[in-house]
């Protein structure tokens, strides 16, 4: 009878397992890819800063958003394979990934500092939503990158040790409480050293949302969408620049600081027209996620933002200033205007 080398075994066993997650991840990408093809076409995008995005650009941007979470994937696989080698026989060594990636994505509800919410492998997950804006938010892609890495071959080195000490001339041996906390030991390492990297490398501080990254943000994707409202409208373009829109955000009123997620967000925001006296303002009311995400809904004026619908020469046409989806940069140190 032939003795295959463990770490043979071990090999073939990563191999398989990561091929097939894989591949299960490119047939998300291209199924994804033909459905939205076949269901909208081939048009332009609207980022989440409001800024158009021509059909081959957000083609290039949706390949490396799907090339940005393979990363964070085979740190989830390797954190599978070595739930498999810590519970042996066990099913419940195939739920780890999914155990460990629920308590993470329940955690980064909660409004973490900046240098834990990157240092989890969950937010390589999401951090490619930063692709998507003018200019791009590559930051925290890219730290998610590294952090997934690390933790994808931290998990993968320690699996790869105990597999070798495991024995498999005891069938009743599936695991027990020290090779579950000699598995859990370099992972909680892993997770206080990411913490402590990312905070040095990363100049935000807090949960990385505050009042003028906010305002920055809020006045920047209005003025985008303005422009669309514009042309719509079929009105005389402006452009950024001259409508000099700025923002101005409250949290909770004055009793509370201006600072963190929260649906109690109220920003107004005020632009002006060439060759008007009147100075233009608009209100919303903002949900702001713990993870830079925010919808604001437009408040009035109702010819601005306050209808889901503005009238066009062609018919009535969605809004483009009715709600504004967009995405705060949380390693923004220095917001811009």
């Amino acid at each position: 009878m032939a003795v295959r080398s463990p770490r043979r075994i071990f090999i073939a066993k990563a191999l398989a397992s990561t091929t097939v997650i894989f591949l299960t991840v490119l047939l998300l990408a291209v199924s994804s890819a033909v459905g939205g093809l076949a269901g909208i076409g081939n048009h332009p995008l609207v980022g989440l800063d409001g800024s158009v995005i021509e059909p081959a650009q957000a083609a290039r941007s949706v390949l490396l958003a799907w090339l940005s979470v393979l990363a964070p994937t085979a740190a989830f696989a390797a954190l599978g394979l070595l739930g498999s080698v810590v519970l042996g026989r066990s099913p419940m060594g195939l739920l780890v990934p999914a155990l460990v990636a629920s308590v993470m994505a329940l955690a980064q509800l909660l409004p973490l500092p900046v240098a834990v919410r990157l240092a989890l492998p969950t937010q390589g997950l999401v951090a490619w939503r930063g692709l998507f804006t003018d200019p791009p938010q590559t930051g925290p892609m890219l730290l998610g990158l590294g952090v997934s890495l690390l933790w994808a071959a931290t998990a993968t080195v320690t699996a790869y040790r105990l597999f070798l000490r495991r024995d498999f001339t005891d069938l009743s041996h599936d695991g027990s409480g020290r090779r579950a906390l000699a598995a859990a030991a370099p992972l909680c390492g892993i997770l206080a050293v990411s913490c402590l990297l990312v905070g040095v490398a990363t100049p935000a501080k807090g949960t990385g949302i505050d009042r003028p990254k906010l305002e920055a943000s809020v006045a920047t994707s209005f003025a985008h969408l303005y422009r669309l409202q514009t042309v719509e409208l079929h009105r005389t373009d402006v452009t950024e620049s001259q409508l000099a829109a700025t923002a101005a955000c409250d949290k909770g009123g004055n009793r509370v600081e201006d600072d963190g997620p929260g649906a109690d967000w109220r920003c107004v925001v005020s632009w002006h027209l060439p060759g008007a006296s009147a100075v233009g303002t608009a209100i919303y009311q903002l949900d702001v996620t713990a993870d830079g995400r925010y919808v604001a809904d437009g408040d009035g004026p109702k010819e601005v933002n306050g209808s889901f619908t503005v009238r066009t020469p062609r018919g009535d046409a969605p809004n483009p200033l009715w709600q504004i989806d967009g995405l705060v940069d949380l390693l923004d140190p220095t917001p811009k205007g």
